[in-house]
């Protein structure tokens, strides 16, 4: 979601900034700005298009400076457009004190708004954002870093704010309340960014701000002050981050080169795993597995869809309770706590605002135990929670998520198969049984993406159609939903999945010969109820694209399309099968010429409500 990167140098800090926003577009964005402190005064240019076309305005217009913040923007209040573009200034663009850039939303906005206005501030946009940079501009008494204690003070929500004064050059305060920031420590200078990857090349020496605190970032020092105004030291961390990825190599898209890294990130996640045992979750898994009866699994979107696939592996193998939850809804229902409960949060990036808010929320009630299958080892969540696995998918930048689920699905069955062996469900040859399977994916990924040419020639089809409906049974149903939810994210058809066998229930009204009806069809046991589902479907004139095992014996006919992958793989079949569904996906949305890896209205990370 927004990215934020500031910095305070002895040289002409404009390229760092520019280079931060570029790593941060991943995240997703629909404007972004740079502000800097030149000769005295503030100065600054936003655009609502790409960062390359804001770079080329920056450097048009000789925009450099020692002082300065940056932002990516992905609207919540108010629409795309450069007036609502971050950074803003107070109190006014023409006599510009303060400029701040903001992640998060504060709900207080409108109290805010109307006291500042009685005050006499004028707002040029309709963002909470402005409300911030106002309120600390009023408020300032010749001390930007005192003034931003005391304005937060009044902030209700979520923030991570970089903020700096034209009165005060060399020096940006920064804060944060639920939304994430980090500092980087240089050599004579310092900056802010809201992910680590921001500075990649520029520091790697990293300072992970807690709930609370406030940053004063000067040319020679940091100083860090806790939620109650005490001074406090975090740790400096050596990490580096990612930049690899930047590199699109032979591929069209980032979202391509994503799904055909999936047999290297899947053996990379799965590196050194020789045996099962608890420990694979961290220093004391085994005594926290021993004492839980049951899972709570807290995720959203494509995560929460791993997490319903894990339901039917850990009820099954491990013979636990199960409940997977949307984190956005589980912190605003009354639900019922359990002590034994082991809390699964799921989350690419660990730093899911939702997420986080659901995990603080399950542990006011009293469930401590707590685990995060996570993609980043730095991240909030992995902070927040006793036990983590860290998957190895390396930086996304496709919006649409692909390796970074099927990393998550691997870690969840090594959890499965962790769970079972402490509760004496899992013998000696079955585990061996399950670590071949598991050594053996990044081989059989590898065979389903060899489909590619078959499956782009579907897509030509889907391209043209504006509905699809995805049919799936047992572990195999949260798959459909996660391959209805990628066609949506990136070709913009409507699509929808359901369980097979809940096609009379209602969904049957809508098949037409105009309505694709994808079917994923494992030789499992359900393959016969399946395949009359798949009759209804004809009966009404449907067209079916199957994605079948080899061994599942459906054929090819009028209306009937199958592609066969090239084995069946029991439990695991879930991390084939999707890949096959990420393809479709993708090459429809090439077919149809939208912007693949930075589909409209949509963000990588989201870090607010």
């Amino acid at each position: 979601m927004c990215g934020i990167v500031g910095a305070v140098a002895q040289r002409n800090i404009t390229p760092i900034l520019v280079e931060g926003l570029k790593r941060l577009e991943y995240r997703g964005y629909d404007s972004c700005g740079v502000a800097l402190h030149v000769d005295g005064q503030l100065q600054r240019s936003r655009s609502t298009s790409r960062v390359a076309d804001l770079e080329q305005q920056i450097n048009e217009a000789h925009l450099q400076g020692f002082t300065g913040i940056a932002h990516t923007r992905w609207a919540t209040h108010g629409a795309p457009a450069s007036h609502n573009a971050h950074p803003h200034f107070s109190p006014s663009a023409d006599a510009a004190r303060i400029a701040l850039v903001h992640n998060g939303i504060i709900e207080n906005h409108d109290e805010l708004r109307a006291e500042l206005t009685a005050l006499g501030y004028v707002f040029q946009s309709q963002t909470d954002t402005e409300v911030i940079a106002h309120l600390v501009d009023h408020m300032y008494n010749g001390d930007l870093f005192d003034t931003v204690q005391q304005a937060v003070k009044r902030l209700t929500g979520a923030y991570a704010i970089a903020v700096f004064c034209r009165e005060e050059p060399h020096r940006v305060v920064a804060a944060r309340q639920g939304s994430p920031l980090i500092v980087g420590i240089g050599n004579g200078e310092n900056f802010v960014a809201s992910d680590a990857m921001a500075l990649a090349g520029t520091t790697d020496q990293i300072i992970y701000l807690e709930e609370g605190d406030v940053v004063d970032l000067q040319l020679g020092r940091v100083w860090i002050v806790d939620s109650n105004g005490k001074p406090v030291q975090r740790d400096v961390k050596t990490v580096q981050a990612h930049t690899g990825a930047a590199e699109l190599g032979p591929y069209r898209h980032y979202m391509q080169k994503e799904i055909f890294e999936q047999p290297r990130v899947i053996g990379d996640t799965l590196e050194g795993v020789t045996g099962i045992m608890p420990e694979l979750f961290g220093d004391g898994a085994y005594n926290v597995f021993k004492q839980i009866d049951r899972v709570l699994i807290l995720a959203c979107g494509t995560s929460y869809y791993s997490g319903l696939t894990a339901k039917y592996w850990i009820e099954s193998v491990a013979r636990i309770p199960v409940n997977v939850e949307i984190a956005s809804e589980y912190r605003y229902r009354d639900s019922v706590p359990h002590p034994n409960t082991l809390v699964v949060t799921i989350s690419q990036s660990g730093e899911t605002a939702d997420t986080l808010a659901a995990l603080k929320h399950a542990r006011s009630l009293g469930m401590e135990h707590t685990l995060t299958i996570c993609n980043v080892a730095t991240s909030a969540m992995v902070r927040e929670c006793k036990l983590a696995y860290i998957t190895r998918a390396g930086v996304e930048v496709g919006v649409a998520s692909t390796k970074a689920f099927t990393t998550q699905l691997a870690g969840l069955f090594l959890l499965t198969l962790s769970l079972a062996q402490i509760n004496g469900r899992l013998t000696d040859a079955e585990e061996a049984e399950h670590l071949k399977a598991m050594r053996h994916l990044p081989v059989a990924i590898a065979s389903v993406l060899a489909l590619e040419p078959q499956i782009i020639a579907w897509a030509e089809d889907f391209a043209r159609k504006e509905n699809a409906l995805f049919l799936g049974r047992g572990m195999h149903y949260p798959i459909a939903l996660e391959g209805a939810l990628k066609l949506k994210e990136i070709s913009y058809i409507h699509a929808e999945a359901y369980p097979a066998g809940e096609l009379k229930h209602g969904p049957l009204a809508l098949v037409t010969e105009e309505m694709p009806v994808v079917t994923v069809a494992p030789n499992d046991a359900l393959i016969e109820k399946l395949k009359s589902n798949m009759q209804e479907v004809r009966a009404r004139g449907g067209q079916l694209y199957v994605f079948a095992d080899v061994d599942s014996r459906i054929t090819s006919g009028e209306g009937v399309h199958v592609i066969r992958l090239p084995e069946h793989y029991g439990l695991l079949s879930p991390i084939l099968h999707v890949v096959s569904l990420q393809l479709l996906a993708y090459h429809a949305a090439v077919a149809r010429g939208t912007d693949v890896d930075k589909p409209r209205n949509l963000a990588k990370s989201v870090t607010v409500e």
